[in-house]
């Protein structure tokens, strides 16, 4: 197996006590591969899934040419420029029930949309571009139409033998809709990943509990439930851990046995309880990092042993505030564990906006400001912060639709720049 230290000899300018972002994410697209096993669903249970193998389309999409309008199918070689054009309309196509006449030059047939092209024609006039000729038939107009337009081609979405959904693809609801066109009933997906997350420390309360001077109750596991369910992982909530060395080892056996991956939040940055960090690194091999990020700047990464054999779990040390908790989350654990479910799509897309307000940055960090995106008065996108960006704010998660990512090397922004904005919506 691949050690920590190995992965890390491999990312130019590694130092674990002041990461790049960009670093983070080399160390974990090289530490992190898919999660074995496969399993046959219902497509009404794929939704959210991750396609395990290439899925052959077993049938031309469309399997026929067909209209694309409702209108008047028709041979399009008869079309001349700058001369309007008269048929006989001599029969009706449904869609769903095929018409196999012959049709002549100057006659057409009635045709609904998704109907099945009678053999030889090749065009559809709309109706609405026609007129009622004196004799009961049609008139286009001269150069209404091209030759062939509105004619969907067999197969011209896809061919039979060719890959409809590639293995890794995430099924959305057009790729649910697109298996069904296909006639499958069912698909193999990758299994479902196992996620285990638990909070730590004295000071945590349960919601419902009566309040205690210094302790505050646990945002961390109610947001890291919404996180994961999302996500479409197997949740497995353990609840939270006070800082006593043989509770927390207790948990952290507990988690690895049941679980590919763990997550805690707090007891990870230099200032928490020596234990925590020492029993991560004696039930397995753990990198404790000081990330050049804000927030969020205490994580820890690794394996945990699960059981006595040789296999092992992914471990995501989250920092306590909650902010920072979902921020890192969302920066780096949510492609980790898109990775380790098979995904293929990990990068998580940015939009740009206008900021309209001056943003205090210093190079040599990246910065998640919390942002309001909205429409400007000219249609364009524009950004503002939510106010304070304290990382024990997590009301400001709330009222955020997104993140403003200030970049390594940038420094401050001015109003009227231009800033990438990570939206919470498909995140979140």
């Amino acid at each position: 197996m691949t050690s920590l230290n190995s992965i890390a000899d491999s990312i130019p300018g590694y130092d674990r006590n002041d990461m790049p972002v960009d670093a983070v994410h080399d160390f974990l697209a090289e530490m992190l591969a898919p999660v074995s096993g496969s399993e046959t669903v219902a497509l009404f249970d794929a939704l959210g899934r991750i396609v395990a193998r290439d899925v052959i389309s077993p049938v031309n999409v469309p399997p026929h040419d067909n209209s694309a309008m409702d209108g008047y199918a028709f041979h399009g070689e008869s079309l001349r420029a700058g001369q309007p054009l008269q048929l006989e309309c001599i029969a009706t196509a449904l869609a769903g029930h095929a018409w196999s006449g012959s049709v002549a030059a100057h006659q057409c047939v009635r045709i609904m949309t998704g109907a099945v092209m009678p053999p030889g024609l090749d065009t559809v006039v709309p109706q609405e571009l026609t007129r009622t000729a004196a004799d009961g038939g049609i008139v286009i107009p001269a150069d209404a139409i091209r030759a062939g337009g509105n004619r969907r081609s067999r197969g011209e979405d896809l061919t039979q033998g060719s890959v409809a959904l590639a293995r890794g693809e995430p099924i959305t609801p057009a790729a649910l809709g697109l298996l069904a066109s296909l006639g499958l009933a069912r698909i193999e997906v990758s299994r479902r990943l196992r996620v285990a997350y638990f909070s730590t420390g004295d000071e945590i309360l349960e919601p419902g509990e009566p309040p205690r001077e210094g302790a505050v109750y646990d945002s961390n596991r109610y947001a890291l439930f919404g996180l994961l369910a999302r996500l479409g992982v197997q949740v497995i909530d353990l609840g939270a851990v006070r800082d006593e060395p043989l509770q927390l080892e207790a948990m952290l056996r507990r988690a690895a046995d049941s679980a590919d991956a763990v997550i805690t939040s707090g007891g990870v940055s230099g200032g928490d309880a020596d234990h925590t960090r020492a029993l991560m690194k004696q039930l397995g091999e753990v990198a404790f990092w000081r990330i050049a990020m804000r927030p969020g700047r205490p994580m820890a990464v690794g394996w945990l042993a699960r059981g006595a054999g040789a296999e092992r779990c992914a471990l995501f040390g989250l920092p306590g505030n909650p902010v920072a908790a979902m921020v890192t989350f969302l920066v780096f654990v949510r492609p980790a564990l898109l990775r380790m479910m098979g995904c293929g799509r990990t990068e998580t897309p940015c939009l740009q906006a206008v900021c309209t307000e001056p943003l205090r940055k210093r190079p040599g960090r990246t910065e998640f400001q919390r942002g309001v995106v909205s429409r400007s008065q000219d249609g364009s996108l524009q950004v503002r912060t939510t106010g304070n960006q304290g990382s024990g704010m997590l009301s400001s998660m709330v009222h955020a639709n997104g993140l403003i990512v200030l970049p390594h090397d940038r420094g401050a922004v001015q109003p009227g720049e231009r800033v990438e904005v990570m939206m919470f919506d498909g995140l979140i």
